[in-house]
């Protein structure tokens, strides 16, 4: 164990002091903080140009209907051919070419821009909600009732369906399907991401050791179990410092900034985030979604992470350490990497759609399969999952990380020190079979 412990202690120190592990704690959360908070302030901004579309009304029934803006000038042509516009629009000073015409058949107009380039959604939805609400405002007054449109508006009702969780002894906390499908997505990602970052990192660390000679001095000391075990406890600890700095600063970096840019930040950074449904919450009140984030059970959510992130990290981090002793350089990994990398994959696939289906069977199974549980489970945690299926998939990762770590030595012991030779799998199947 002391020997575990002097390896992890150097690979942590030697890793940290690096001037690229501190760069990149630092620039990190400024970039996760732009990446949060530039949507936001691109939304505020107004835009300034001015456009100038000619339009070319066909139906002679939509004269005027559109009108100029600061930024959007319409201009109706009437004593120029529609060919000849097409092809002269530019020549004459126009941004675009907007014709306005009629289908058989179809009691609603064709709209068509012409532009050289492509135009921006804000000048498209500008024209077509303008002319949607002159279109159906047309339909209305066909029925000739008296204050129909009144009518119309005020029968349109939009709801909204709150949700409220409650315990087994009653207790009623006010919950938010939205704040657990982006709690859920951002620790299952960071999960993926880090796993296969630091198991990328130890395994060119076994090949730079390895290629260095540096091994062989090293193991005439040290047990190359427990050099192995030391160099992924260590890379494991400088990754969960690294990344509880991220969140922190993260954190600091993006509430400073919406607080500058205003209270409607936080909603426009959430309706341009791309998340499908996400655009919800904008419409729900902002006490609500603070208390339903208030009521999340940060104990579980954070001791989870830590947990699946932990076990996860070292069972591919075994895997990776294996990988890297069989193999001379980086090019040879390709094969090895490969099948080590479509789980991580499978379980962020699946973990898109926990947030549709969070109980599907699908999900359940691969929350317990232990290649894709870090994922998965956390994935499933904000959304409430038993605790007897939360203890298995935990057992069950610790036990395959134990197995695979057993396997794993013996794929160390024997390929560390191996050089000059490319490793195949029947040649590593024999390294399995070789007794102590």
């Amino acid at each position: 164990m002391k020997q575990i412990f002097l390896i992890l202690q150097r690979e942590f120190n030697v890793r940290v002091r690096k001037k690229s592990f501190i760069i990149i704690t630092l620039l990190t959360p400024v970039l996760f903080a732009g990446l949060m908070v530039l949507p936001a302030y691109l939304m505020q901004r107004d835009d300034e140009q001015l456009r100038h579309i000619a339009v070319a009304d066909l139906t002679a029934a939509y004269d005027s209907v559109l009108r100029s803006s600061p930024t959007l000038r319409f201009s109706y042509v009437h004593d120029t051919p529609v060919d000849e516009l097409k092809t002269t629009f530019d020549k004459a000073g126009y941004y675009g070419l907007l014709v306005i015409d009629s289908v058989a058949g179809n009691p609603n107009p064709q709209l068509t821009m012409y532009a050289r380039r492509q135009p921006p959604v804000t000048l498209l939805t500008m024209v077509e909600s303008t002319m949607e609400k002159e279109v159906e405002g047309r339909k209305l007054s066909a029925y000739q009732i008296d204050n129909l449109d009144q009518i119309m508006a005020s029968v349109k009702t939009k709801l909204r369906c709150a949700t409220i969780n409650i315990d087994s002894q009653g207790v009623e906390k006010r919950s938010s399907t939205m704040v657990a499908m982006g709690v859920a997505y951002v620790m299952g990602f960071i999960i993926y991401m880090m796993v296969l970052l630091t198991g990328n990192m130890v395994m060119q660390g076994v090949i730079e050791e390895k290629h260095d000679r540096v091994v062989e001095v090293i193991i005439s000391s040290i047990k190359p179990f427990n050099l192995m075990m030391g160099k992924i406890l260590g890379i494991a600890s400088v990754s969960l410092v690294q990344i509880a700095a991220w969140v922190v600063l993260t954190l600091l970096l993006s509430s400073t900034a919406m607080n500058l840019l205003g209270a409607d930040a936080a909603a426009q950074m959430m309706s341009s985030s791309g998340i499908e449904g996400v655009t919800d919450v904008a419409a729900q009140p902002a006490n609500e979604m603070l208390e339903a984030i208030r009521n999340l059970d940060f104990g579980l959510i954070i001791g989870s992470f830590v947990f699946f992130f932990l076990f996860g990290y070292l069972l591919y981090a075994a895997l990776f350490a294996a990988a890297g002793s069989a193999v001379e350089n980086e090019a040879d990994t390709q094969q090895l990497v490969l099948p080590l990398t479509i789980p991580m994959v499978l379980g962020l696939m699946v973990m898109l759609f926990t947030m549709k289906s969070p109980d599907s069977p699908l999900v359940q199974w691969c929350s317990m399969i232990p290649f894709t549980s870090p994922i998965v489970m956390l994935a499933r945690i904000p959304f409430g999952v038993p605790t007897w299926e939360l203890l298995l998939s935990g057992a069950l990762l610790v036990l395959t990380f134990v197995g695979c770590t057993y396997v794993a030595a013996k794929i160390y012991r024997v390929g560390i020190l191996m050089y000059g030779k490319k490793a195949s799998l029947q040649e590593i199947w024999k390294w399995l079979r070789y007794k102590r």
